[in-house]
């Protein structure tokens, strides 16, 4: 249902130049758990253009929010460690420069969205105090003009009552508007990236389109690049240029949206797609891929998804299967693509 909802989202078909907005190589990233370590994000590498969406898609578990949380260096340390890899951003490795100075780019160059709202707003503060302290901070406006500055923020993520909510706590909001009060503290700075790391989960259907509608009506009118973490396949085919589907801390599968969705190679991708539900097949059960993801303490030797795949051979289970090209920016980690 939701590839249908969301297809007419279609991205921009204006050609511009295309300029790296960020780039991630080979990322590593680990959580000691009880003296035994965890190795959550392994080997991630993509790269995201100017202007342009990003999907990063997989079952819960596979290392999504771990990977974008880490761009922004907001893992917990410890227990989590950024073992190795680079994310060049606007000239510097994100990974490496002094906290101060990250300070600077977080929030103000790059904003997230969280899943949470609830949670990711302090519930003893005011959304409009939340909303102004970026622009406080990284904007050194007063207090007054940050106040005006916000309640045109609303407005423009579509509250229709800016006053109201920007004096409301976030108890005396419902789902659908806490989550744009958290896209309008996103915008606040006029970020470069916006990351939305399951920017619809808990809402329902008609929320979601019209917030996925929003932040590609707001991505096209300030220029910025995304990157949109999600399991839902339907929202990625509406929303995202290229797409990284990721499983066990590794990537499996990185296409443009299209060739993904016309020609996956990776039996997991196959699988990912064929659970979509889809309004021809109402007589139809839906489709599960057994099992379920290994944790990052108990990855199988091999492939790590052979014990799920349909294809899998005595070789999956024996040797780990680098990243082939299959075509221009189309790779997959797959002994058994073709």
């Amino acid at each position: 249902m939701y590839i249908y909802m969301f297809i007419a989202l279609s991205t921009s078909t204006v050609p511009r130049k295309k300029m790296a907005c960020l780039a991630c190589e080979d990322l590593r990233v680990s959580f000691s758990i009880q003296k035994r370590v965890a190795r959550a994000v392994r080997g991630v590498s993509f790269g995201l253009d100017d202007r342009k969406t990003l999907g990063i898609v997989g079952e819960s578990g596979c290392g999504k929010s771990v990977t974008a949380l880490s761009i922004m260096r907001l893992v917990p340390a410890p227990p989590a460690k950024i073992e190795s890899g680079s994310m060049m951003f606007e000239g510097a490795d994100l990974l490496s420069i002094p906290e101060k100075q990250m300070r600077g780019v977080r929030g103000r160059r790059i904003s997230m969205i969280f899943q949470d709202p609830m949670t990711s707003l302090n519930p003893v503060f005011t959304c409009g105090s939340q909303v102004a302290e970026s622009l406080l901070l990284h904007k050194g406006m007063g207090k007054v003009e940050a106040a005006g500055v916000c309640e045109q923020l609303f407005a423009e993520v579509g509250i229709a009552e800016p006053k109201r909510v920007f004096a409301a706590y976030p108890h005396n909001l419902s789902g659908g508007m806490r989550q744009r009060v958290m896209i309008a503290m996103a915008l606040a700075c006029s970020p470069r990236l916006l990351i939305a790391d399951e920017p619809t989960t808990a809402l329902d259907v008609t929320v979601q389109a019209r917030l996925l509608e929003l932040l590609k009506s707001l991505q096209d009118t300030k220029d910025m690049s995304m990157i949109l973490i999600t399991h839902n396949l339907g929202i990625v085919a509406g929303m995202a240029h290229d797409v990284i589907v990721m499983y066990a801390g590794e990537v499996m599968e990185s296409a443009p949206s299209k060739a993904l969705f016309d020609s996956p190679c990776h039996p997991y991708t196959d699988c990912l797609l064929k659970t979509i539900p889809s309004t021809g097949r109402r007589s139809e059960r839906l489709t599960v891929i057994p099992g379920t993801v290994p944790t990052p303490l108990e990855i199988p030797d091999g492939c790590p998804f052979h014990p799920r795949c349909p294809r899998v051979t005595g070789r999956c289970k024996k040797e780990h299967p680098p990243l082939h090209t299959v075509g221009a920016d189309h790779q997959v980690r797959c002994h058994h693509y073709e």
